[in-house]
């Protein structure tokens, strides 16, 4: 860390400590626009500055040996987070909403769960994964958290040290 962040560490005090304001200004405690400097100082430069985010992928390729691919690696983990969001918008739609479960939702579904599994082996040849070989490494780690081989709510919320 260079010195940079150290100022902006003393910084981020001074910003905290102001974004309170007196009840009369605050919006649930909180000034926004106080908080808005808050965040900034707080975030990282990689996600400040385009070029320092583009030198950090650079370095993360040129470290992984050109192992990773950080263009299909972002391409395959924010379209993973879109299309999850897509596929849970029709659950919620049909859970909370009224929406019908019929044959034309499921194949909606299958679609989204498609596009999903499209990101899922983009972001498994981004990072030079057999995607076999991670689906065997889930089964691997289901079966060590789940001695018992059924689901178990104390190994669920209990797990074992270096289980993700």
């Amino acid at each position: 860390m260079g010195t940079g962040k150290t100022k902006r560490n003393a910084k981020y005090a001074k910003v905290f400590e102001t974004a309170w304001m007196p009840q009369e200004k605050k919006l649930n405690n909180v000034d926004l626009n106080k908080y808005k400097e808050f965040v900034h100082e707080v975030t990282s430069n990689e996600s400040l500055s385009s070029m320092q985010m583009y030198n950090r992928m650079i370095d993360i390729e040129a470290n992984s040996g050109g192992k990773i691919n950080t263009a299909s690696l972002m391409t395959g983990a924010i379209g993973l987070s879109s299309e999850g969001g897509e596929f849970a918008e029709i659950v919620k739609k049909c859970i909370f909403q009224g929406k019908p479960m019929d044959d034309e939702t499921v194949f909606h579904c299958k679609r989204e769960l498609g596009d999903i599994m499209w990101y899922w082996i983009t972001s498994c040849r981004a990072l030079g994964l057999d995607p076999n070989e991670v689906v065997e490494e889930n089964v691997n780690k289901l079966k060590s958290r789940y001695p018992g081989g059924e689901f178990d709510v104390h190994y669920s919320e209990n797990r074992k040290e270096g289980d993700l």
